[in-house]
């Protein structure tokens, strides 16, 4: 009986069963009513997220060699770094990997997918307080064009022949057409940084949920909360 209860517990917890159904097996499975309400509640409660407090992470993969600069990230462990101090265009669902937008607030292809429009994000700031505006997008996605920036991501620039403002609205002009763009931009290395990172790359200087607080490569990295962050659900 007592791992039915935790297998019915766990399934509300995980969103996958309603009061009625939960009430109706535990009846089922003998659970006094009054007991199986408080379950119920209980687990329910469990559903709700816990803001505050610290989280300590133990990861792989890092390294004395790791580079602060978002372009150059190669382990497991900067790309968690990255992804606590940084947002990038476009991220993708964490359950069915479609493009959802991020610091790009929508987009609008050509009719063949060869041209595309960005509407950019207003009254995001990065964490030094200053606003992010289009110059730094398009000053972000020009630096990973470059090879001399060592970019993991130069493979996906190099489909982008044109990157430049249109109003203010960023226009990503293809090589060819491509449905797909919106998710190569979700790279995470593709972090927009402000003045692109152009002159400091390694200052961990995002618009993310965190700041860098330290960071040791191959060691450790510590952060505290964003207290300007543009979304109010995570953190």
């Amino acid at each position: 009986m007592s791992d039915y209860k935790d297998y019915l517990t766990r399934q509300v917890m995980l969103g996958k069963m309603n009061r009625r159904e939960f009430l109706g097996r535990a009846a089922a499975a003998g659970i006094l009513a009054s007991t199986a309400g408080t379950l119920f509640a209980t687990s329910a409660q469990a559903q709700e997220p816990k803001r505050g407090g610290h989280l300590k992470l133990g990861l792989e993969g890092a390294a004395a060699t790791d580079s602060k600069d978002p372009a150059k990230a190669l382990s497991q462990f900067m790309f968690v770094v990255g992804r606590n101090w940084g947002d990038m265009l476009v991220e993708s669902h964490p359950t069915t990997g479609a493009p959802v937008p991020a610091l790009a607030e929508s987009w609008e292809p050509s009719a063949d997918a060869s041209t595309w429009t960005f509407t950019i994000r207003k009254g995001v700031k990065f964490h030094d307080g200053k606003e992010l505006t289009l110059d730094d997008v398009i000053k972000t996605l020009q630096r990973h064009t470059d090879e001399k920036s060592e970019s993991g991501a130069l493979g996906v620039m190099k489909s982008i022949k044109e990157i430049k403002a249109d109003g203010d609205k960023l226009v990503l002009v293809l090589t060819e057409g491509n449905a797909d763009l919106p998710l190569l931009l979700t790279d995470y290395h593709l972090i927009i940084q402000p003045g692109g990172g152009i002159d400091k790359p390694d200052a961990m200087i995002g618009t993310g949920p965190f700041k860098v607080t330290s960071f040791e490569a191959g060691v450790r990295a510590t952060f505290e909360k964003n207290a300007d962050d543009w979304r109010t659900d995570r953190g």
